[in-house]
């Protein structure tokens, strides 16, 4: 046996390594259909999986639940979406969309100032650790962080320990006292609610704003300096209209989140339901599956409102 024998491949090897390169050569020279097969297997899992029970939830919307026999009527009708617009199932809309909103702005106003710190004033050494400060308590378990704020904002918890020990107590006592907001603690108000959704989605706010802030030229900021603006008016006409986009790009997390979120007013808060809780229920307990599936658009439309909306003021350029 000669030594070109045995270095010889073998020849099945051969074979299937000059069938895969000719296959590679075909498809370089078919690009749009080597795209089409990389792009089939996630179009085909979004199509069936997501739009698929997209469509099938809308379907379920239009049929209704016999009141007599409490069986579902498969039959095209609006009566289920009339529902929405009656008395509790309207007030449990309003009062998500209302929670939502208040709980977005907050984070504005809140996250803008920190985001704006670590923007333009946080140095090398000091931002790594404000970027950690921020996502830290995303690494941590949503539910244990929903039910620490609920030990801490109870009756007996260390909220109420420091109003206590600063002789503030009637001031929680007085806010407590409030109609709307109110309740018998923190952890069984709607204040409380607030204050737990605003500590969960507040990163998603602060990190779109930081990112449209980076974006800002300095030398955008130093020619309105140069051409006599203050400080002041530099931020108001200079740099905010510039970070509108991240807000708005935050308000997008913020808002669809808290807007279908119904662990925290599961947890926290009064035992007026949420978008959420209400189609648990009735998907659940109560078995109307139609009235589920019509709340269930409602979040769907308002948020296809908002992105409408967000994209005009150009939000998505700052995600």
């Amino acid at each position: 046996m000669t030594v070109e024998t045995i270095a010889a491949p073998p020849p099945a090897r051969a074979s299937g390594a000059g069938a895969l390169q000719r296959l590679s050569t075909w498809l370089y020279r078919h690009p749009r259909l080597a795209l089409a097969i990389l792009l089939a297997p996630p179009l085909a899992w979004l199509g069936i999986v997501y739009l698929g029970s997209l469509l099938a939830l809308l379907a379920q919307s239009f049929f209704y639940l016999d009141g007599f026999t409490g069986l579902i009527v498969r039959e095209f009708t609006l009566r289920t979406y009339a529902e929405l617009f009656t008395g509790s199932n309207l007030d449990i809309i309003l009062r998500t969309t209302v929670m939502a909103t208040v709980v977005t702005l907050a984070c504005a106003l809140i996250g803008f100032p920190i985001a704006y710190y670590m923007a333009r004033y946080a140095g090398p050494r000091l931002k790594p650790f404000m970027y950690l400060g921020v996502m830290l308590p995303l690494w941590s378990s949503y539910l244990v962080r929903v039910y620490s704020w609920k030990l801490i904002l109870a009756k007996e918890g260390i909220v109420t320990w420091i109003f206590a020990k600063l002789h503030l107590l009637w001031l929680l006592d007085a806010t407590l006292s409030i109609p709307v907001i109110g309740g018998p603690s923190l952890s069984t108000a709607y204040l409380g609610t607030f204050i737990v959704f605003v500590y969960i989605w507040l990163p998603y706010m602060i990190l779109p704003i930081e990112a449209a802030i980076e974006r800002v030229p300095r030398s955008v900021i130093e020619a309105s300096a140069d051409l006599g603006a203050r400080p002041r008016s530099t931020f108001r006409h200079v740099v905010l209209p510039l970070a509108i986009p991240g807000v708005v790009a935050g308000s997008i997390f913020t808002f669809s989140l808290t807007l279908g979120d119904y662990i925290i007013p599961g947890i926290i808060g009064s035992s007026r339901p949420f978008i959420g809780q209400a189609v648990f229920s009735h998907q659940g307990t109560a078995g109307n599956i139609p009235l589920a599936a019509a709340l269930s658009v409602v979040p769907i439309v308002i948020i296809a409102i908002y992105l409408s909306i967000a994209k005009r003021l150009g939000a998505f350029d700052a995600l």
